[in-house]
């Protein structure tokens, strides 16, 4: 079995099954209190039904300065929907927590970003259906199936 394969096991229906869920939040707690790469983050955000805090590990892609957060699984995943439930407020978490706000960008606008994402991203490779080394015209294809979220500070 590859680890291609157990990502997609993994996240069978775009949804964790428990050892992901288990693997979340171990991931949630390393790169909040700082010890991963800075550009491994922990998003918080309150849940749309629970009202509770939900804490997720996530990649922190930068591009000309900016920087994104990218859904690897698409929109039908529970901390986008509570991303925009909430308007985009919420917390990144490496080390520090530091208020933003997540703006949805624009398909169009994705390719570029969705690209740089999986040059640093392995484990989300299995999950997007476009080699990390294609030209971006096959970023172009699939990018409305992905939600990327330009990070702003409050």
């Amino acid at each position: 079995m590859s680890f291609g394969d157990i990502k997609r096991w993994m996240y069978n229906g775009n949804h964790p099954n428990w050892m992901a869920k288990v693997l979340n939040r171990f991931w949630a707690w390393a790169h909040g209190i700082g010890i991963a790469p800075n550009y491994l983050v922990t998003l918080d955000v309150v849940g749309r039904k629970s009202g509770k805090i939900i804490s997720f590990p996530l990649v922190m892609t930068v591009l000309d300065d900016q920087r994104y957060l990218v859904s690897m699984l698409g929109d039908d995943v529970q901390w986008v929907k509570n991303v925009q439930v909430a308007n985009g407020k919420a917390v990144l978490r490496h080390g520090k927590r530091e208020s933003v706000n997540l703006n949805m960008i624009p398909a169009q606008e994705r390719p570029p970003i969705l690209k740089a994402y999986l040059q640093h991203a392995p484990g989300a490779v299995p999950h997007v259906p476009v080699d990390k080394n294609a030209p971006l015209g096959e970023f172009e294809r699939i990018a409305a199936q992905f939600p990327v979220f330009r990070v702003s500070v409050v």
